[in-house]
């Protein structure tokens, strides 16, 4: 197990295969998974300033991917979900996201809420390629903007 596990890190070092570890990373970090990509976009382009648009684009990719899959978790269980009443605050935030339908879809780079609201936009049966395409731009926007705050800083 343990030569295994060495293996794996070994592959995902991010010096030897950088984007297809911000890809895999990123992709992990927009399910419901606890997990932050910038710091593997970070590492990447500190170590390889020339891959800063690749890993900025690659990450938005594996981020989109990842909330596109949210989407389809939450379509499959809007059946589940519809057995069970919602509380005020979930009617409330429902309502909210159906008034705003897709465009909703670019605040899904947010911290906590972000991922969530990816798989509430399918489960509402919001169109699924425009949700993509705002997920895809706002995803973007944060990828650049925490890249050139972390490089600035450090």
């Amino acid at each position: 197990m343990e030569a295994w596990l060495n293996t794996l890190l070994q592959w995902l070092a991010l010096p030897d295969v950088g984007l297809s570890t911000v890809f895999v990373v990123s992709f992990v970090s927009a399910t419901l998974l606890p997990l932050g990509s910038e710091p593997a976009v970070f590492g990447l382009v500190k170590l390889n300033p020339h891959l800063l648009w690749p890993a900025i684009l690659v990450a938005t990719a594996g981020n989109t991917l990842g909330g596109a899959l949210n989407w389809w978790l939450g379509y499959g269980a809007h059946k589940a979900a519809d057995k069970y009443s919602h509380s005020g605050h979930h009617t409330r935030a429902l309502k909210w996201l159906e008034r705003f339908g897709p465009k909703a879809c670019l605040l899904s780079w947010l911290p906590v809420v972000g991922d969530p609201l990816t798989a509430v936009a399918g489960w509402l049966r919001l169109s699924f390629w425009p949700c993509v395409l705002y997920m895809a731009i706002g995803k973007f926007l944060r990828y650049v903007t925490m890249t050139m705050i972390l490089l600035q800083a450090f």
